[in-house]
């Protein structure tokens, strides 16, 4: 499949991988995608993202997907959905690091032991690659682009789509940007 991936979508792949590995995170995942999207420049997944005003907002959004990590990946609306069963997600997260250390349910302590080795894509990664291996296919395009990544990133439901829409990315955004008319197009 990679052999179809454009220059900018390898980079993204690459830059996920540095992601992971930065964070000491054993696997890539799809908020690594993110962030590698974030980072490229001149690209068509980065004139939509500037497009609709997220690459001035990279601060806010690495912010979001810390304070998800934090909840132990818990979406916004799951912890809201919980306090509504009168669970304090926030109060749990404050009693397991008072105990454990900050970022204790993130997974991000930095006790771990060492680790050497490829990064594995996560399961969520993977399906993210393969749904923009299928976006590709159904506008008829013969490589994967970066776009095609943003693209399928935004259609997994959970934490990442929340911070996406959040701050004003969603599937129909994305592609309004890309492909709509009357709205300003990627080259």
């Amino acid at each position: 499949m990679f052999e179809r991936f454009t220059k900018d979508a390898r980079a993204v792949v690459r830059g996920a991988v540095e992601h992971a590995e930065a964070a000491d995170a054993s696997s890539v995942d799809v908020e690594h995608m993110l962030l590698a999207l974030l980072d490229r420049e001149g690209s068509r997944a980065s004139f939509a993202l500037a497009a609709l005003g997220l690459a001035e907002r990279r601060d806010s959004v690495r912010r979001a997907l810390a304070e998800a990590r934090r909840r132990a990946g818990l979406s916004q609306a799951e912890a809201e959905a919980l306090a509504g069963l009168g669970i304090d997600v926030a109060e749990i997260v404050a009693r397991v690091e008072e105990v454990h250390g900050v970022g204790a349910m993130a997974g991000d302590r930095k006790d771990k032991g060492w680790w050497s080795g490829r990064r594995t894509f996560g399961r969520d990664a993977k399906d993210t690659l393969e749904r923009a291996l299928r976006i590709a296919l159904a506008r008829r395009d013969r490589h994967i682009g970066d776009e095609h990544i943003l693209l399928a990133l935004t259609t997994r439901p959970g934490v990442l789509a929340e911070v996406l829409a959040d701050h004003g990315v969603t599937h129909e955004s994305v592609s309004r940007v890309l492909y709509g008319e009357g709205h300003a197009k990627a080259g």
